[in-house]
């Protein structure tokens, strides 16, 4: 076995726009993204599908992780990942002598190997965080992600000093905490609804708890995920470039969100720069990805716009129908996965959710069942609707649609776009004009690891060392 030539750390900052960096480097908007450019052998990728049904984070991550596409792994859903067996880069390198790290990586599968660290993403976290400790963080921020629009979810003020108790035997910097205290003092203060900005809070928490595990651990390969610019580009792209809708957003909505997508650029390129310090203090290889990006969503301007809407409170509404489940769990917006004991259980709420209507006769839920043991199901409804719209239960019953499901605030304006940015921070600065796949960041890995990835011949990338 060779010993890995350094450390790596990915800075897995989802769906960035390779574009828009490029844009705003050149304005001068970007300094670290600058700098870090100007070390870097830059590539573009591409994602390993372009059909929109499987161009979906949840979906690529684990295609780059695994070096497997899509039509090979079959991952289809957000959660799917950790019930998968595939070889991933962490379990690899694990059998490999390597210690390894994954901070909210999406969709993976969970490992608790001698001095590592896991903790799953916000959607999928089933309390199985390596080392143990780090529960409270990843159930803290699970809520908080899964549930971040739903007024009825709120921590209690116990969940809250526990995590401030762990934060702050984790890593809670002074910095942090000082932009937690800027921003809440902003919206007590200045203007209420610019809560939409505590985004970026937790990826500086997120990073103060990462970096303790790296110095602690000082795994050979390590990974750490964001998703906050991703959802501002999604809910706000509209107001970035109104002239590409034809729903043009409200003179409100252009001022406070006008400038959100290049908010979260901007902290995104202050993140990267204490990223760039812990690697030089780690003396690891930076790899900067984003995996896929986005761009604006028409398609649904002849309807006014996407909306959605989400269940208010999931139990509460099984138990008042007298729907059974073993558990449901929140995933990505409006959707939900529920599990059963029994296939029995599961055929009577199949059944059951297809009998909630409108009054057009439309269905009041979309449902998937790919899964054996549950259905992911969400409301169906996209366009705008009061909240006194009736829809009417199995029994025949009418009931308030606002009594069960509520509106989440922003429009969708951002989809995903094949295209991504891939940077080897290994000062042998490069831009390489072809673009490369995800898939070939599995082997690369590896090699730079020392090791041999012929052995997975499965695997379609290839490794780009000789490149950099």
């Amino acid at each position: 076995m060779n010993a890995p030539a350094r450390p790596i750390i990915f800075a897995e900052f989802n769906e960035l726009c390779p574009w828009l960096i490029d844009q705003w480097i050149e304005e001068g908007v970007l300094p670290n993204f600058a700098k870090l450019r100007d070390r870097s052998a830059v590539f573009e990728t591409r994602a390993d599908v372009e059909d929109p049904g499987q161009l979906e984070p949840w979906i690529q991550w684990y295609s780059l992780h695994t070096g497997l596409a899509f039509e090979q792994h079959g991952v289809f859903h957000l959660t799917d990942g950790a019930k998968a067996s595939h070889d991933d880069l962490w379990h690899v390198l694990n059998r490999h002598g390597r210690k390894v790290g994954s901070f909210a990586s999406m969709n993976t599968r969970p490992f608790a190997f001698a001095d590592s660290f896991y903790v799953a993403d916000p959607w999928s976290d089933d309390g199985n965080a390596s080392p143990a400790e780090l529960d409270i963080y990843g159930r803290f921020v699970a809520q908080n992600v899964r549930e971040y629009s739903n007024p009825d979810a709120a921590l209690g003020l116990g969940d809250y000093a526990q995590f401030l108790g762990f934060m702050l035997r984790r890593g809670l910097s002074p910095k942090t905490i000082a932009k937690i205290v800027r921003q809440l003092a902003h919206e007590k203060l200045v203007d209420g609804k610019d809560s939409w900005k505590r985004a970026a809070l937790l990826d500086w928490l997120q990073f103060d708890v990462f970096r303790h595990y790296q110095k602690r651990y000082r795994p050979d390969f390590a990974t750490f995920f964001i998703n906050s610019t991703a959802h501002l580009q999604h809910s706000y792209w509209r107001a970035f470039q109104p002239e590409k809708f034809t729903v043009k957003p409200s003179a409100e909505d252009q001022r406070r969100y006008g400038d959100a997508i290049r908010f979260g650029y901007r902290a995104m390129d202050e993140l990267l720069g204490e990223f760039m310090a812990l690697a030089d203090e780690c003396g690891a290889m930076l790899v900067f990805m984003t995996a896929l990006s986005q761009q604006p969503f028409l398609r649904c301007e002849d309807m006014g716009g996407k909306h959605f809407y989400r269940m208010r409170d999931v139990e509460r509404f099984f138990r008042a129908f007298d729907l059974p489940f073993a558990t449901i769990d929140p995933t990505m917006t409006h959707q939900f996965f529920v599990r059963f004991a029994n296939a029995n259980d599961k055929a009577k709420v199949d059944a059951a959710l297809d009998g909630f209507i409108f009054p057009d006769a439309t269905r009041v839920f979309d449902k998937n069942k790919r899964e054996s043991d549950g259905i992911y199901f969400g409301c169906g409804l996209a366009t705008d609707a009061p909240d006194d719209l009736a829809f009417t239960d199995p029994a025949g019953q009418s009931h308030s649609f606002g009594t069960h499901f509520y509106r989440i605030d922003a429009t969708k304006s951002g989809c995903h776009h094949p295209a991504g940015a891939l940077w080897f921070a290994n000062g042998k600065p490069k831009r390489v004009a072809e673009p490369v796949s995800i898939l070939d960041v599995f082997p690369t890995t590896l090699e730079l690891q020392g090791v041999d990835p012929s052995p997975y011949k499965d695997r379609r990338g290839k490794s780009l060392v000789s490149a950099l």
